[in-house]
């Protein structure tokens, strides 16, 4: 037998038996696992999760015929039923006009019904304007497919030349394809702010 047969029959014994040698190695060195590690979530977090379905970080967006942007988020959602909506909380609403000027809507809790394409806005409604002026409410319910929304109840609100109240508010276009108003109604009150209005 010559020396290459030798060195074959050698390294046919040494390979095998060095990668048994390293595989048990790896094992007697490898960690044992702690069964006993809790659960990364806290015990009244796994309840909710479990006592019903929800959503967290939802986002709807979708753009008018016009071109305007539509973006409705929320920090959870939990799915309604039959002509029920779903239930939000921190429902916040951005619409963006097709001048680039934006309308903002947040509040604490809302409403979302995708299917009837309306969403409403409950407890402590803040809507905030491009032109300064910031109205607070309720309740808003307003449109997942055109900007357009009204309040059913009394709203307060600063602008570019005074503090005031109303009865009711209704934002959107006047006549189709025109330009974005925002109306208030019964019973209206400012108090005018001359300082203001020359800032």
């Amino acid at each position: 037998m010559d020396g290459y047969s030798r060195m074959v029959q050698f390294f046919k014994v040494l390979l095998p038996l060095a990668a048994i040698v390293l595989l048990s190695t790896m094992f007697l060195l490898s960690r044992s696992i702690d069964t006993n590690t809790p659960v990364p979530f806290a015990e009244n977090d796994i309840e909710k999760r479990l006592s019903g379905q929800q959503v967290t970080r939802p986002f709807f967006s979708g753009v008018t015929e016009k071109g305007e942007e539509i973006l409705v988020s929320a920090d959870l959602v939990r799915p309604g039923g039959d002509r029920v909506p779903g239930e939000a909380t921190d429902l916040r609403a951005r619409f963006r006009l097709v001048n680039g000027r934006e309308l903002t809507l947040d509040s604490d809790l809302g409403s979302v019904a995708v299917d009837r394409g309306m969403a409403t806005f409950s407890g402590n409604v803040i809507m905030t304007t491009a032109d300064g002026i910031r109205v607070t409410t309720d309740t808003l319910n307003t449109s997942l497919n055109e900007i357009r929304g009204d309040t059913p109840g009394q709203v307060t609100g600063t602008g570019p030349i005074g503090d005031f109240t109303a009865g009711t508010m209704v934002f959107g276009e006047e006549k189709k394809g025109g330009p974005l108003h925002i109306i208030f109604t019964d019973g209206v009150k400012l108090l005018y702010d001359p300082q203001k209005s020359e800032r």
